[in-house]
């Protein structure tokens, strides 16, 4: 096992590598864009919650003796 098949494999990895990486940025970037138009057509299924205070999410607490 020579060094020039590891210098081969660590290229050849690399490349590799850098294909896939690029490609599932592309593929979650496209992803993105189709669901932030589709948020942009469809106001009505993604209204805006109203702000609710602490202690309006928690429930009461009653300490166990």
């Amino acid at each position: 096992a020579g060094v020039h098949r590891q210098i081969l494999f660590t290229t050849v990895g690399w490349f590799v590598g850098y294909y896939l990486i690029k490609r599932t940025e592309y593929v979650h970037a496209k992803l993105d864009r189709e669901l932030s138009e589709y948020v942009r057509q469809h106001p009505e299924d993604f209204k805006v919650a109203e702000k609710r205070r602490i202690g309006e999410l928690l429930e009461d607490f009653y300490p166990v003796r």
